[in-house]
């Protein structure tokens, strides 16, 4: 598997990445370590998880699997904070409090001394941002944190975190937002990837195949053993099931088929190689549904189905994120006034 730099740092991870979030519910320890054996047999390095995922248990299981089945510097070890763990107000957000609180409690949990990526889970609106980004600081000085990034960061959001801690030296560089980006859902074009490409802020895209949909297996309703059918997920994924869903849809398994590849393997190599991204992070229950990932490795899609796919689900862009015509660099005429 190839490797890329994660924004603009010196972190090389995988251009695919490992996720855990069904880890200890839907996919059992061994299912786990089959995942694990294969993610690493491909070349993946970097897997991803985070305090809240089932209760902790993910970050229990990932630990035991990197104490007796992976070693753990063969790896990059991505976690999180901010959401809820505990009661009461200091039991969530992004305090410096809950957030130092976390990151122990996440570290022993993983039976780790120190994670490779920490990732703010989500913004904060009732803690000041600078004792929120604060907080990272600590963590990367006191030697439990090597590198920091934020999750579900709006277009602002990342550029003033990311510009102040660019401001001074010494604070901790945000190296990485992590997003949903997919086929399906594409509204980070707006302002969140001009914003990441000139910060140098790396893209670690979720649900890159729509939450399961644009693996195809939804075009009949949710299939009975599906996330779509659980509890846990049918929420999460009924908002894809629509009329521009399924033309999307469509257009995935027209071009798996000309390929000769799965949707999956399509979908994947869409969003892996679009601006900015550095590593789609899959999730599957079976190490099967997982190696219908992997397999995305070697497909480079033609310019052709590129362009298709990207005509059929292009996000509706206007202003101001589309510059006007007399901002442009290669005006051949007089600007005119917009």
């Amino acid at each position: 598997m190839k490797q890329r730099h994660l924004g603009r740092s010196g972190l090389i991870v995988s251009r695919l990445a490992l996720g855990t979030m069904t880890w200890g519910r839907d996919t059992d320890e061994d299912d786990a370590a089959a995942q694990l054996i294969a993610f690493r047999e491909a070349g993946g390095t970097l897997i991803d998880t985070a305090d809240v995922y089932v209760d902790g248990e993910s970050e229990r299981v990932l630990g035991r699997l990197l104490a007796d089945v992976v070693p753990r510097e063969e790896v990059v070890v991505a976690t999180k904070a901010v959401s809820p763990t505990g009661a009461g107000p200091m039991g969530r957000g992004a305090s410096r409090g809950h957030l130092l609180a976390g990151l122990d409690a996440s570290l022993q949990r993983l039976g780790l001394e120190y994670v490779d990526l920490w990732q703010l889970h989500a913004w904060d609106w009732l803690t000041p941002w600078d004792e929120t980004l604060s907080a990272i600081d600590a963590a990367v000085s006191s030697g439990r944190v090597r590198y920091a990034g934020v999750s579900n960061y709006g277009g602002w959001q990342l550029g003033a975190c990311a510009a102040w801690q660019r401001a001074v030296p010494g604070r901790v560089p945000l190296i990485a937002n992590q997003v949903e980006y997919s086929l399906l859902q594409r509204d980070i074009e707006r302002e969140v990837v001009p914003a990441a490409a000139v910060l140098g802020v790396g893209l670690l895209p979720w649900s890159p195949l729509g939450r399961g949909v644009l693996t195809g297996k939804y075009r009949n309703g949710p299939p009975a053993d599906s996330r779509g059918a659980s509890e846990h997920f049918s929420r999460f994924i009924d908002p894809y099931l629509d009329d521009r869903s399924s033309s999307i849809v469509d257009a995935v398994l027209t071009a798996a088929d000309g390929l000769g590849v799965s949707p999956v393997a399509v979908a994947l190599a869409w969003v892996r190689d679009r601006p900015g991204v550095v590593a789609p992070i899959v999730g599957a229950r079976t190490a099967a549904q997982l190696q219908a990932s992997l397999a995305a490795e070697s497909v480079e899609l033609p310019a052709a189905i590129r362009t298709a796919l990207d005509d059929v689900s292009a996000p509706v862009i206007g202003y101001p994120e589309k510059l006007p015509r007399w901002s442009s660099p290669d005006l051949e005429t007089d600007p005119e006034t917009p």
